[in-house]
Protein backbone atom coordinates (compact mmCIF):
# COMPACT_ATOMS: atom_id res chain seq x y z
CA UNK A 1 0.00 0.00 0.00
CA UNK A 2 1.21 3.76 -0.77
CA UNK A 3 -0.85 5.10 2.02
CA UNK A 4 -1.44 3.94 5.31
CA UNK A 5 -1.78 5.20 9.23
CA UNK A 6 -1.59 3.58 12.53
CA UNK A 7 -3.33 4.30 15.63
CA UNK A 8 -2.32 3.69 19.06
CA UNK A 9 -3.99 4.00 22.78
CA UNK A 10 -2.33 7.16 24.59
CA UNK A 11 -0.64 5.41 27.00
CA UNK A 12 0.25 1.77 27.78
CA UNK A 13 1.41 0.70 30.42
CA UNK A 14 2.94 -3.08 30.68
CA UNK A 15 4.97 -5.09 32.98
CA UNK A 16 5.59 -6.03 36.75
CA UNK A 17 2.80 -3.81 38.83
CA UNK A 18 1.62 -2.34 35.69
CA UNK A 19 -1.89 -1.99 37.30
CA UNK A 20 -0.62 0.08 39.98
CA UNK A 21 -0.67 2.62 37.35
CA UNK A 22 -4.34 2.26 37.67
CA UNK A 23 -4.13 4.79 40.39
CA UNK A 24 -2.57 7.71 38.15
CA UNK A 25 -5.22 7.01 35.77
CA UNK A 26 -8.51 7.26 38.06
CA UNK A 27 -6.67 10.33 39.59
CA UNK A 28 -9.34 13.22 39.89
CA UNK A 29 -12.16 11.22 38.04
CA UNK A 30 -15.63 11.21 40.45
CA UNK A 31 -16.85 7.45 39.36
CA UNK A 32 -15.55 4.40 37.65
CA UNK A 33 -18.18 2.54 35.67
CA UNK A 34 -16.41 -1.11 35.47
CA UNK A 35 -17.20 -3.21 32.25
CA UNK A 36 -16.90 -7.13 33.13
CA UNK A 37 -18.39 -10.13 32.99
CA UNK A 38 -19.80 -12.41 35.60
CA UNK A 39 -16.80 -14.78 35.04
CA UNK A 40 -13.79 -11.83 35.59
CA UNK A 41 -16.03 -11.15 38.71
CA UNK A 42 -16.82 -15.00 40.28
CA UNK A 43 -12.78 -15.39 39.61
CA UNK A 44 -12.10 -12.29 42.18
CA UNK A 45 -10.22 -10.07 39.27
CA UNK A 46 -12.27 -7.09 39.81
CA UNK A 47 -10.51 -6.97 43.63
CA UNK A 48 -7.13 -5.28 43.09
CA UNK A 49 -8.44 -3.02 39.96
CA UNK A 50 -11.49 -1.85 42.40
CA UNK A 51 -9.75 -1.84 45.52
CA UNK A 52 -7.27 0.84 43.10
CA UNK A 53 -9.79 3.25 42.11
CA UNK A 54 -11.25 3.74 45.87
CA UNK A 55 -7.98 3.90 47.06
CA UNK A 56 -7.60 6.73 44.67
CA UNK A 57 -10.86 8.71 45.61
CA UNK A 58 -13.29 7.51 42.93
CA UNK A 59 -16.93 5.59 43.20
CA UNK A 60 -17.61 2.47 41.52
CA UNK A 61 -20.23 0.68 39.76
CA UNK A 62 -20.28 -2.75 38.21
CA UNK A 63 -21.79 -3.28 35.16
CA UNK A 64 -20.96 -7.09 34.42
CA UNK A 65 -24.11 -8.66 32.52
CA UNK A 66 -22.59 -8.87 29.21
CA UNK A 67 -22.64 -12.24 27.71
CA UNK A 68 -19.79 -14.05 25.67
CA UNK A 69 -21.12 -13.17 22.33
CA UNK A 70 -23.25 -9.75 22.99
CA UNK A 71 -25.89 -9.04 20.66
CA UNK A 72 -26.59 -5.42 19.63
CA UNK A 73 -29.61 -5.76 21.63
CA UNK A 74 -27.42 -6.77 24.87
CA UNK A 75 -25.07 -4.16 24.03
CA UNK A 76 -27.91 -1.42 24.00
CA UNK A 77 -29.72 -2.62 27.04
CA UNK A 78 -25.78 -2.32 29.39
CA UNK A 79 -24.99 1.16 27.56
CA UNK A 80 -28.75 2.58 28.54
CA UNK A 81 -27.84 1.04 32.18
CA UNK A 82 -24.35 3.15 31.54
CA UNK A 83 -26.14 6.62 31.30
CA UNK A 84 -28.03 6.49 33.94
CA UNK A 85 -24.84 6.09 35.95
CA UNK A 86 -23.44 9.60 35.49
CA UNK A 87 -19.80 7.76 35.30
CA UNK A 88 -17.03 10.18 34.09
CA UNK A 89 -14.30 7.59 33.19
CA UNK A 90 -15.17 3.73 31.93
CA UNK A 91 -12.75 0.86 32.82
CA UNK A 92 -13.27 -2.69 30.97
CA UNK A 93 -11.23 -5.58 32.65
CA UNK A 94 -12.13 -8.80 30.92
CA UNK A 95 -11.97 -10.34 27.54
CA UNK A 96 -13.00 -9.42 23.67
CA UNK A 97 -16.84 -9.23 24.67
CA UNK A 98 -16.45 -6.57 28.04
CA UNK A 99 -14.13 -4.45 26.03
CA UNK A 100 -16.18 -4.18 22.93
CA UNK A 101 -19.31 -3.32 24.75
CA UNK A 102 -17.22 -0.62 26.60
CA UNK A 103 -15.83 0.75 23.80
CA UNK A 104 -19.44 1.28 22.36
CA UNK A 105 -20.50 2.59 25.63
CA UNK A 106 -17.96 5.30 25.60
CA UNK A 107 -19.31 6.51 21.52
CA UNK A 108 -23.08 6.20 22.85
CA UNK A 109 -23.20 8.50 26.06
CA UNK A 110 -25.96 10.56 24.35
CA UNK A 111 -29.49 8.87 23.33
CA UNK A 112 -29.14 10.61 20.01
CA UNK A 113 -28.27 7.31 18.02
CA UNK A 114 -28.34 3.54 19.35
CA UNK A 115 -25.94 0.30 19.10
CA UNK A 116 -28.21 -0.58 15.74
CA UNK A 117 -27.62 2.75 14.36
CA UNK A 118 -24.04 2.51 14.56
CA UNK A 119 -24.20 -1.14 12.43
CA UNK A 120 -24.68 0.80 9.20
CA UNK A 121 -23.26 4.17 10.36
CA UNK A 122 -20.25 3.35 12.38
CA UNK A 123 -18.50 6.99 12.29
CA UNK A 124 -21.43 8.80 13.64
CA UNK A 125 -20.64 7.92 17.52
CA UNK A 126 -18.21 10.77 19.19
CA UNK A 127 -16.30 9.70 22.34
CA UNK A 128 -17.25 11.68 25.02
CA UNK A 129 -15.93 9.59 28.57
CA UNK A 130 -12.39 8.09 29.04
CA UNK A 131 -11.54 4.69 28.88
CA UNK A 132 -9.03 2.55 30.05
CA UNK A 133 -9.08 -1.36 28.94
CA UNK A 134 -7.49 -3.85 31.55
CA UNK A 135 -7.68 -7.27 29.16
CA UNK A 136 -7.74 -10.54 31.12
CA UNK A 137 -7.31 -12.40 28.02
CA UNK A 138 -4.15 -13.11 25.99
CA UNK A 139 -5.79 -12.81 22.46
CA UNK A 140 -8.53 -10.56 20.94
CA UNK A 141 -6.65 -7.30 21.34
CA UNK A 142 -9.38 -5.54 21.67
CA UNK A 143 -7.55 -3.33 24.00
CA UNK A 144 -6.02 -1.56 20.97
CA UNK A 145 -8.16 -1.96 17.86
CA UNK A 146 -10.98 0.55 17.28
CA UNK A 147 -13.24 -2.41 16.53
CA UNK A 148 -16.45 -3.96 18.41
CA UNK A 149 -17.93 -6.55 17.30
CA UNK A 150 -22.00 -7.61 17.86
CA UNK A 151 -24.17 -9.97 17.01
CA UNK A 152 -27.00 -9.21 14.69
CA UNK A 153 -29.42 -12.33 15.32
CA UNK A 154 -31.99 -11.40 12.38
CA UNK A 155 -29.03 -11.86 10.09
CA UNK A 156 -27.69 -14.90 12.12
CA UNK A 157 -24.20 -13.30 11.88
CA UNK A 158 -21.46 -10.87 13.62
CA UNK A 159 -20.49 -7.52 12.30
CA UNK A 160 -17.64 -5.45 13.32
CA UNK A 161 -18.49 -1.28 14.35
CA UNK A 162 -15.01 0.23 13.43
CA UNK A 163 -14.73 3.87 14.55
CA UNK A 164 -11.38 5.19 15.29
CA UNK A 165 -12.76 7.16 18.49
CA UNK A 166 -12.71 3.67 20.36
CA UNK A 167 -9.22 3.04 20.48
CA UNK A 168 -8.69 3.03 24.40
CA UNK A 169 -6.80 6.45 26.13
CA UNK A 170 -5.09 3.83 28.41
CA UNK A 171 -4.45 0.24 28.43
CA UNK A 172 -2.89 -1.70 31.03
CA UNK A 173 -1.11 -5.03 30.63
CA UNK A 174 -0.17 -6.89 34.14
CA UNK A 175 0.25 -10.65 33.79
CA UNK A 176 -1.62 -10.99 37.32
CA UNK A 177 -4.70 -10.76 35.16
CA UNK A 178 -4.20 -13.56 32.92
CA UNK A 179 -2.06 -15.84 35.63
CA UNK A 180 -5.46 -18.25 36.09
CA UNK A 181 -6.97 -18.16 33.16
CA UNK A 182 -8.53 -21.70 32.41
CA UNK A 183 -6.73 -23.85 29.59
CA UNK A 184 -9.98 -23.65 27.22
CA UNK A 185 -9.97 -19.83 27.19
CA UNK A 186 -6.29 -19.55 27.07
CA UNK A 187 -6.45 -22.01 24.26
CA UNK A 188 -9.13 -20.26 22.36
CA UNK A 189 -8.13 -16.56 22.45
CA UNK A 190 -4.29 -17.19 21.93
CA UNK A 191 -5.30 -18.82 18.13
CA UNK A 192 -7.55 -16.04 17.70
CA UNK A 193 -4.37 -13.71 18.75
CA UNK A 194 -2.15 -16.15 15.51
CA UNK A 195 -4.85 -15.54 13.38
CA UNK A 196 -4.66 -11.86 13.91
CA UNK A 197 -0.82 -12.10 13.32
CA UNK A 198 -0.41 -14.06 10.27
CA UNK A 199 -3.80 -12.49 8.62
CA UNK A 200 -2.81 -9.41 9.04
CA UNK A 201 0.79 -10.01 7.97
CA UNK A 202 -0.56 -11.65 4.56
CA UNK A 203 -3.30 -8.82 3.95
CA UNK A 204 -3.83 -6.80 1.01
CA UNK A 205 -3.61 -3.84 3.13
CA UNK A 206 -0.21 -5.24 4.94
CA UNK A 207 2.03 -1.84 5.12
CA UNK A 208 5.49 -1.60 7.02
CA UNK A 209 3.45 -0.30 10.22
CA UNK A 210 1.25 -3.28 10.62
CA UNK A 211 3.99 -5.78 9.54
CA UNK A 212 6.65 -4.44 11.91
CA UNK A 213 3.46 -5.69 14.68
CA UNK A 214 1.97 -8.64 13.17
CA UNK A 215 5.23 -10.28 12.62
CA UNK A 216 6.65 -9.74 16.10
CA UNK A 217 3.13 -10.75 17.49
CA UNK A 218 3.52 -14.37 15.36
CA UNK A 219 6.75 -14.92 16.62
CA UNK A 220 6.27 -14.59 20.23
CA UNK A 221 2.74 -16.78 19.79
CA UNK A 222 4.31 -19.32 17.59
CA UNK A 223 7.31 -19.77 20.89
CA UNK A 224 5.03 -19.31 23.77
CA UNK A 225 0.93 -20.35 23.07
CA UNK A 226 1.49 -23.98 24.24
CA UNK A 227 3.46 -23.66 27.42
CA UNK A 228 1.65 -20.39 28.08
CA UNK A 229 -1.63 -22.66 28.18
CA UNK A 230 -0.04 -25.45 29.61
CA UNK A 231 1.48 -24.26 32.65
CA UNK A 232 -0.15 -21.86 34.72
CA UNK A 233 3.28 -21.49 36.53
CA UNK A 234 4.49 -20.06 33.16
CA UNK A 235 4.27 -16.11 33.86
CA UNK A 236 7.04 -15.58 31.08
CA UNK A 237 5.20 -17.22 28.62
CA UNK A 238 2.06 -15.99 29.72
CA UNK A 239 3.57 -12.23 29.39
CA UNK A 240 4.60 -12.50 25.98
CA UNK A 241 1.28 -13.60 24.79
CA UNK A 242 -0.05 -10.89 26.37
CA UNK A 243 2.15 -8.39 24.05
CA UNK A 244 1.50 -10.58 21.03
CA UNK A 245 -2.45 -10.07 21.57
CA UNK A 246 -1.74 -6.28 21.94
CA UNK A 247 0.65 -6.48 18.61
CA UNK A 248 -1.89 -8.39 16.90
CA UNK A 249 -4.27 -5.57 17.87
CA UNK A 250 -2.49 -2.73 16.76
CA UNK A 251 -1.51 -4.68 13.66
CA UNK A 252 -5.37 -4.55 13.24
CA UNK A 253 -6.07 -1.53 13.18
CA UNK A 254 -3.29 -0.74 10.53
CA UNK A 255 -4.24 -3.69 8.37
CA UNK A 256 -6.72 -5.81 8.63
CA UNK A 257 -7.98 -9.38 8.94
CA UNK A 258 -8.92 -11.48 6.00
CA UNK A 259 -10.86 -14.55 5.34
CA UNK A 260 -10.29 -16.78 7.95
CA UNK A 261 -12.42 -13.86 10.34
CA UNK A 262 -14.90 -13.24 7.48
CA UNK A 263 -15.51 -16.72 7.28
CA UNK A 264 -16.16 -17.60 10.44
CA UNK A 265 -18.56 -14.84 12.03
CA UNK A 266 -21.45 -16.88 10.79
CA UNK A 267 -19.98 -19.62 12.62
CA UNK A 268 -20.63 -17.44 15.87
CA UNK A 269 -23.79 -15.57 14.87
CA UNK A 270 -25.59 -18.94 13.85
CA UNK A 271 -24.09 -20.99 16.60
CA UNK A 272 -22.75 -18.88 19.46
CA UNK A 273 -19.65 -20.64 18.96
CA UNK A 274 -16.95 -18.66 20.68
CA UNK A 275 -14.90 -16.54 18.32
CA UNK A 276 -11.32 -18.37 19.15
CA UNK A 277 -12.50 -21.58 18.36
CA UNK A 278 -14.47 -20.33 15.05
CA UNK A 279 -11.45 -18.76 13.76
CA UNK A 280 -9.34 -22.17 14.52
CA UNK A 281 -11.67 -23.95 13.20
CA UNK A 282 -11.76 -21.98 9.70
CA UNK A 283 -7.61 -20.99 10.33
CA UNK A 284 -6.19 -24.87 8.25
CA UNK A 285 -8.98 -24.20 5.12
CA UNK A 286 -8.52 -21.02 4.39
CA UNK A 287 -4.43 -20.67 4.93
CA UNK A 288 -3.95 -23.41 2.52
CA UNK A 289 -6.98 -22.17 0.07
CA UNK A 290 -4.27 -18.54 0.34
CA UNK A 291 -1.03 -20.49 0.30
CA UNK A 292 -0.35 -19.68 -3.65
CA UNK A 293 -0.92 -15.99 -3.19
CA UNK A 294 0.76 -15.89 0.03
CA UNK A 295 4.04 -18.17 -0.13
CA UNK A 296 6.75 -15.55 0.02
CA UNK A 297 4.93 -13.90 3.39
CA UNK A 298 4.73 -17.21 4.93
CA UNK A 299 7.96 -17.82 3.88
CA UNK A 300 9.06 -14.83 5.56
CA UNK A 301 7.35 -15.95 8.98
CA UNK A 302 9.13 -18.64 9.19
CA UNK A 303 12.57 -16.67 8.89
CA UNK A 304 11.58 -14.84 12.05
CA UNK A 305 9.65 -17.16 14.46
CA UNK A 306 11.70 -19.82 13.43
CA UNK A 307 14.62 -19.70 16.11
CA UNK A 308 17.78 -22.17 15.75
CA UNK A 309 18.55 -24.69 12.80
CA UNK A 310 16.39 -23.73 9.81
CA UNK A 311 15.70 -27.22 7.83
CA UNK A 312 13.49 -26.04 5.42
CA UNK A 313 15.37 -24.08 2.25
CA UNK A 314 12.70 -22.89 -0.27
CA UNK A 315 9.89 -20.46 0.01
CA UNK A 316 7.24 -23.62 -0.69
CA UNK A 317 8.79 -25.45 2.39
CA UNK A 318 8.58 -22.40 4.33
CA UNK A 319 5.28 -22.27 3.93
CA UNK A 320 4.51 -25.94 4.09
CA UNK A 321 5.93 -25.62 7.65
CA UNK A 322 4.03 -22.46 8.89
CA UNK A 323 0.62 -23.96 8.08
CA UNK A 324 1.59 -27.03 9.71
CA UNK A 325 2.97 -25.78 12.70
CA UNK A 326 -0.46 -23.60 12.74
CA UNK A 327 -2.77 -26.89 12.54
CA UNK A 328 -0.46 -28.62 15.08
CA UNK A 329 -1.28 -25.69 17.73
CA UNK A 330 -4.46 -26.13 17.25
CA UNK A 331 -4.15 -29.85 18.08
CA UNK A 332 -2.17 -29.58 20.72
CA UNK A 333 -4.47 -27.05 22.40
CA UNK A 334 -7.41 -29.34 21.83
CA UNK A 335 -9.50 -27.03 19.60
CA UNK A 336 -12.14 -28.59 17.62
CA UNK A 337 -11.18 -28.41 14.02
CA UNK A 338 -14.45 -28.66 12.66
CA UNK A 339 -18.35 -28.36 13.39
CA UNK A 340 -19.13 -32.21 14.27
CA UNK A 341 -19.84 -31.35 17.77
CA UNK A 342 -23.15 -28.35 16.69
CA UNK A 343 -24.03 -30.97 14.42
CA UNK A 344 -24.18 -28.26 11.31
CA UNK A 345 -24.98 -30.51 8.11
CA UNK A 346 -24.54 -29.96 4.15
CA UNK A 347 -27.77 -28.51 4.02
CA UNK A 348 -27.07 -25.56 5.84
CA UNK A 349 -24.16 -24.93 3.32
CA UNK A 350 -25.61 -21.89 0.96
CA UNK A 351 -26.71 -19.80 3.96
CA UNK A 352 -22.92 -20.04 5.44
CA UNK A 353 -22.07 -19.63 2.21
CA UNK A 354 -24.16 -15.98 1.64
CA UNK A 355 -23.22 -14.77 5.42
CA UNK A 356 -19.78 -15.40 4.62
CA UNK A 357 -19.63 -13.51 1.32
CA UNK A 358 -21.33 -10.84 3.02
CA UNK A 359 -18.18 -9.72 5.01
CA UNK A 360 -16.52 -7.97 2.35
CA UNK A 361 -15.04 -5.26 4.71
CA UNK A 362 -12.59 -8.49 5.43
CA UNK A 363 -12.84 -10.34 2.45
CA UNK A 364 -11.80 -7.68 0.40
CA UNK A 365 -8.21 -7.77 2.23
CA UNK A 366 -7.61 -11.52 1.16
CA UNK A 367 -4.51 -11.68 -1.07
CA UNK A 368 -6.58 -14.64 -2.85
CA UNK A 369 -10.01 -13.61 -4.41
CA UNK A 370 -12.52 -15.91 -2.59
CA UNK A 371 -15.75 -16.33 -4.63
CA UNK A 372 -18.89 -17.93 -3.51
CA UNK A 373 -17.59 -20.62 -5.19
CA UNK A 374 -14.45 -20.79 -3.07
CA UNK A 375 -16.96 -20.72 -0.42
CA UNK A 376 -18.98 -23.48 -1.31
CA UNK A 377 -15.57 -25.45 -1.76
CA UNK A 378 -13.97 -24.32 1.96
CA UNK A 379 -16.89 -25.01 4.08
CA UNK A 380 -17.69 -28.86 3.87
CA UNK A 381 -14.14 -28.90 4.44
CA UNK A 382 -14.86 -28.29 8.60
CA UNK A 383 -18.15 -29.78 8.18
Amino acid sequence: MDNYNMILPRITYGGAGALENLRHVVSGRRKAAIFTDKGVLAAGLLDLPQEIVRSAGAETVILSDIPAEPSYGAVQALVDEFRTLGADMIIAVGGGSAMDTAKLASILATDEYTVKDLLDDPLRGKKTVTTCFIPTTAGTGSEATPNAIVAVPERELKIGIVNPAMVPDYVILDVRMIRNLPRKIAAASGVDAMAHAIECFTSNKANPFSDTFALDAFDRILNNIERACDDPDALDAKREMQIAAYYGGIAITCSGTTAVHALSYPLGGKYHIAHGVSNAILLMPVMRFNEPAIRRKLALAYDRAVHGEKKCVTDEEKSAWIINRMGEIVKHLDIPTNLSQWNVSRDELEPLVEAGMSVQRLLVNNMRTVTPEDARNIFPQIL
